[in-house]
């Protein structure tokens, strides 16, 4: 039997407490229509049910020129810490205190400086501009992708999201990034379709190139955040004897992925908690990639969507990883 998740569990029990079912959906550039699933591509919108629109304030970057003498202090503290290293090589850069003040003055909160330009870049909430059509993001089908996820009489998930950034939109606390909404439906009460509104802003890596789907089923395993220390050493011990890596290979697996465990590789566990009480879990992963969908999200990572398994009703919580 190859590797696998089940291979490992049929070996260790101890993990099958552990084990989630997911789907990769494993999007490639293609041509789908309303019936299919699809990453980016049309979705099976009934022709009288408005198109959902963000009204949530976008952010936008507002750039600042830097007087002269901001800019030739600046540079003057660059020689400094640059002549300070070449003196010094086997320390790193260092600045003094009065230099931090200076360069903190000449910033002014701003949250990055254009050396070329000499201009202090920062993000403002807008409001100015009317409501902007969210994008097709994901169309999902029952048929591929089978489980406990969906809700009664309903065969059909589609997310959407607003192709601009948003800091911390309502529900969403330390969160920046796209607005994103889910809806299900039932494909058969669907008789005609709708042809959606373009947006008339929005950032060009949170449009996704239309993709087909080739879902695989398989089973998903935590990695060191939320498994028992020693099982988690025996789960890589079992791995590294099978050629594969647990984190990632047989845990956490990544990609766009429906349901299994969510990865905190660039963070330790954040508990996602519903307005309930009850701890929320993975219910969606987008991943940013050059290839397929061709999206960025954060520092090229990963959006993930948490929902309520008490009630799946409540709101999703958002957060990239």
């Amino acid at each position: 039997m190859p590797a696998s998740a089940e291979s490992l569990i049929a070996e260790v029990p101890a993990f099958a407490p552990y084990a989630r079912s997911a789907s990769l959906l494993r999007p490639a550039a293609g041509t789908p229509g309303v019936q299919d699933g699809s990453v980016g591509g049309p979705l099976l919108w009934p022709r009288d049910e408005p198109w959902p629109l963000c009204r949530t304030p976008h952010m936008m970057v507002v750039r600042e020129k830097l007087t002269d003498e901001e800019r030739e202090t600046w540079q003057r503290i660059d020689r400094d810490m640059k002549e300070r290293h070449r003196r010094n090589p086997h320390r790193a850069y260092e600045i003094t205190e009065e230099e931090a003040r200076a360069m903190d003055r000449i910033m002014a909160g701003a949250g990055a400086l254009d050396t070329v330009a000499w201009e202090r870049a920062r993000g403002v909430r807008d409001t100015s501009g009317p409501a902007v059509p969210m994008v097709p993001v994901l169309q999902l089908y029952a048929r591929d992708a089978p489980g406990d996820h969906w809700p009664a009489g309903m065969d059909v998930l589609q997310v959407l999201w607003c192709p601009n950034d948003h800091s911390e939109p309502p529900g969403q606390p330390g969160y920046y990034g796209p607005t994103v909404e889910v809806r299900h439906r039932s494909s058969s009460a669907v008789t005609t379709t709708l042809n959606p509104p373009k947006p008339d802003r929005a950032d060009d890596c949170y449009l996704p190139r239309p993709c087909t789907l080739d879902p695989l089923r398989i089973t998903d395993l935590p990695a060191v955040d939320e498994l028992p220390a020693n099982l988690y050493d025996e789960g890589c011990r079992w791995a590294e004897k099978h050629g594969v890596e647990y984190d990632r290979g047989l845990a956490c697996r990544g990609g766009w992925k429906i349901g299994g465990w969510p990865s905190w590789h660039l963070t330790d566990l954040i508990p996602i908690d519903c307005s309930c009480g009850t701890r929320m879990r993975l219910f969606l992963t987008m991943e940013s990639s050059n290839d397929g969908p061709d999206i960025n999200v954060g520092r090229f990572g990963e959006l993930r969507i948490f929902t309520c398994p008490a009630d799946p009703a409540h709101p999703i919580r958002l957060n990239i990883q």
